[in-house]
């Protein structure tokens, strides 16, 4: 009997995908799970700076522009290359032992347009066309979806476009009418299966009621011609759009099935033109890849007013119900919710019952009375906040301003309307989790999380107060042009900037699905790097990304300051901290490369978070024999360690400086009294 554990550790990993990270969730089913296990709790500590690359847009583009950035790419390990593609949709491929680059190609992104969701590109998808001979060429692409609505297809190995997808390697999407040029682009990885990719859309939101519809379209992935659109809203009756997928897709090849998480119906925080619980909108959506026929459909949120659209990625995986194994989907939610769904049929494998939810909308509105709610497995992250959980470094003046904030809007719970009087949004509209999903160790049947806690204050405005308004700094505006109501978001903060609830603000975590139970939680990211002087106040900082756990029982992960962390699976304790150019607020990977386990995450930073803003891809592994850290890099490169090295640096500076000032004043006594008395 003690061997049958190990025999189900030995055919988990051999069914595991590859030692590679082949698509953006490290598999098609997104469980951001590598067998490798090389690097250990045991070894972690050794962890070196294997090498970093820069993409170059740091010098060639101009400091207003690289302001509207996000680096949230993760790369690929495909065709002996590592694949990413910049926020302007560059795709670079790297030699994955040193990161010298092996080729680039450059879309000619315009950076006139200003995309509303930012210049972003996640990731980029890998197919292989087995119908073809080996060496031909574009036998194995690279699909990326692009910012300015594009899709192009390029040679895996050279990086040339594959002239007979599209125009020359390229389809330009047909939008409909847009306010501007960038208010839809592309920001997430294609989706490809059984030939056909699959590519969702990101629309601006909150501009008005009748918006761009967010349509899901697939294409042929050898010649481009159209395959199918799914528009995910139901219209009849509404007057609505978008319910768009943005965020990552998954795939199941062996059923031929394409899982979509769709997001809210326009615009976000008033629903009287689309009433009823809109269906097909923020609901995780099971389609046949090679038609787009509807297989099934489940909504996690009824009529949604409060931008908890689906954010990421919908994980396929195969876990023991208590029952038995069984293929399951695992939808994580703003909300801090986990649905977990089977495969085949979308029906809760765990009951989820709906709930009487606030009600008494702004007018005109039509709430649903309920919501769903998983039974099984907890909530990741608080549902109420309360004036006692108010935070503020200056608590007579920080914790009392925002208490002030709270009372003054409306605040029953999860799901309370938006209102005129301001309503609080918690957990924010960013989350709980976000586009950085989950991962999931199949070997031990742990899902792994990052999640985010703090505050939003919703506000909606009559539309004669619209005219001409500016919003005050710290404030989204969106005009919801065609309903009764324009509508500001901010951050519920303090006067120093920080988030009013109490820390930690970002916070990784284990669940155990079959036992519903949350294993441990530990706080991700410190103040060093917007700190006075560098401190590292340990509140944990919003986690937008997301983490990839190893069968060497580590878990990988980023976070708004500069360090990718190391954390023990078992435990949840930090065990490693390797320090970046910029904030890495993207999801890491890892792979194996001539025998050594590699761990990279892009560093590139956040704009819409006040990160500093980089261009780097930066690469970790064991040091080899006489390449391990000294005690002072060690000591240095860790949060607070360079407050405490400039503190010493200091220090020792003062000291000496004293010491100087001691024996130039000791030399001076000596001088006056060694000179002769010349008095008589």
């Amino acid at each position: 009997m003690r061997r049958f554990p190990m025999l189900i550790v030995f055919l988990v990993l051999a069914a595991a995908p590859a030692l590679a990270w082949e698509h953006w969730g490290g598999d098609r089913g997104g469980m951001r799970f590598s067998p490798l296990a090389q690097i250990t709790p045991a070894n972690v500590g050794n962890l070196v700076r294997a090498w970093e690359f820069r993409t170059g847009d740091l010098e060639r583009r101009a400091p207003a522009v690289m302001a509207r950035t996000k680096f949230q790419s993760t790369p690929l390990l495909v065709e002996d290359s590592l694949i990413f593609c910049s926020p302007f949709n560059e795709v670079i491929a790297l030699d994955p032992g040193s990161g010298a680059p092996k080729w680039r190609y450059d879309p000619g992104i315009s950076t006139e347009q200003r995309p509303a969701n930012r210049y972003n590109c996640r990731g980029v998808a890998w197919w292989v066309d087995d119908h073809v001979e080996a060496n031909a060429a574009c036998r194995a692409r690279i699909f990326m979806g692009a910012n300015d609505a594009r899709v192009i297809a390029l040679d895996a190995r050279t990086g040339i476009p594959c002239t007979d997808f599209g125009a020359g390697g390229a389809i330009k999407l047909e939008t409909g009418q847009l306010d501007w040029p960038g208010e839809f682009q592309i920001t997430s990885a294609p989706v490809v299966s059984r030939g056909v990719v699959i590519v969702g859309s990101a629309i601006s939101d909150n501009r008005r009621a009748e918006a761009p519809p967010g349509t899901v379209r697939a294409f042929d992935a050898r010649t481009g011609r159209p395959r199918w659109g799914f528009d995910p809203l139901v219209h009849s009756g509404i007057i609505a759009g978008h319910a768009n997928v943005w965020a990552p897709m998954s795939a199941d090849e062996d059923r031929g099935l394409v899982f979509l998480p769709t997001s809210s119906p326009s615009p976000d925080f008033w629903g009287g033109k689309r009433p009823g619980n809109n269906e097909h909108a923020n609901s995780v959506v099971a389609l046949r890849a090679e038609t787009g026929e509807l297989v099934w459909s489940f909504q996690t949120v009824h009529h949604d007013v409060w931008d908890y659209d689906l954010p990421a990625q919908p994980t396929l995986a195969r876990i023991d119900t208590g029952q038995g194994m069984r293929d399951v989907v695992i939808q994580a939610t703003k909300q801090g919710l986990v649905f977990v769904l089977d495969r085949d049929t979308g029906k809760p494998v765990w009951p989820v019952e709906e709930r009487a939810v606030p009600q008494g909308g702004a007018e005109g509105e039509q709430l649903s009375p309920t919501q769903p709610f998983p039974t099984h497995v907890p909530a990741l992250v608080p549902h109420r906040i309360a004036a006692d959980d108010m935070f503020g470094l200056i608590p007579f003046r920080d914790r009392a301003l925002c208490r002030e904030q709270l009372a003054a809007a409306r605040n029953e719970g999860l799901y309370t309307p938006p209102s005129t009087q301001g309503t609080v949004v918690f957990p924010m509209t960013g989350g709980g989790v976000n586009w950085g999903g989950v991962a999931f160790d199949p070997v031990n049947q742990i899902l792994h999380v990052n999640t985010s806690r703090a505050v939003h204050i919703i506000k909606l405005m009559a539309r004669s107060d619209a005219e001409g308004f500016k919003a005050p700094p710290g404030h989204d505006f969106g005009p919801q042009r065609g309903t009764p109501f324009a509508m500001t978001r901010a951050l519920a903060a303090s006067p120093l900037g920080l988030p009013c609830n109490k820390p930690p603000w970002g916070v990784t975590m284990a669940v155990d699905l079959k036992a519903g139970k949350i294993l441990w939680q530990s706080s991700v990211g410190t103040a060093e790097d917007r700190a006075p002087l560098g401190m590292a106040f340990n509140f944990g900082t919003p986690l937008v990304n997301g983490v990839a756990v190893t069968a060497g029982s580590l878990v990988f992960t980023g976070a708004m300051d500069a360090y990718l962390r190391a954390f023990d699976a078992k435990s949840g304790a930090e065990l490693w901290q390797g320090r970046l150019p910029v904030p890495g607020v993207a999801n890491p990977m890892t792979y194996l490369w001539k025998g050594e386990q590699y761990v990279a995450i892009g560093a590139g930073g956040h704009s819409e978070s006040g990160t500093t803003i980089g261009d780097s891809l930066v690469a970790f592994r064991l040091a080899r024999p006489g390449e391990a850290p000294s005690l002072w890099s060690r000591t240095i490169d860790r949060p607070g360690g360079r407050f405490w090295a400039k503190a010493i640096l200091f220090a020792l500076t003062i000291g000496l400086l004293a010491v100087a000032a001691s024996r130039w004043r000791r030399r001076a006594r000596l001088r006056r009294t060694s000179l002769p008395d010349l008095s008589g």
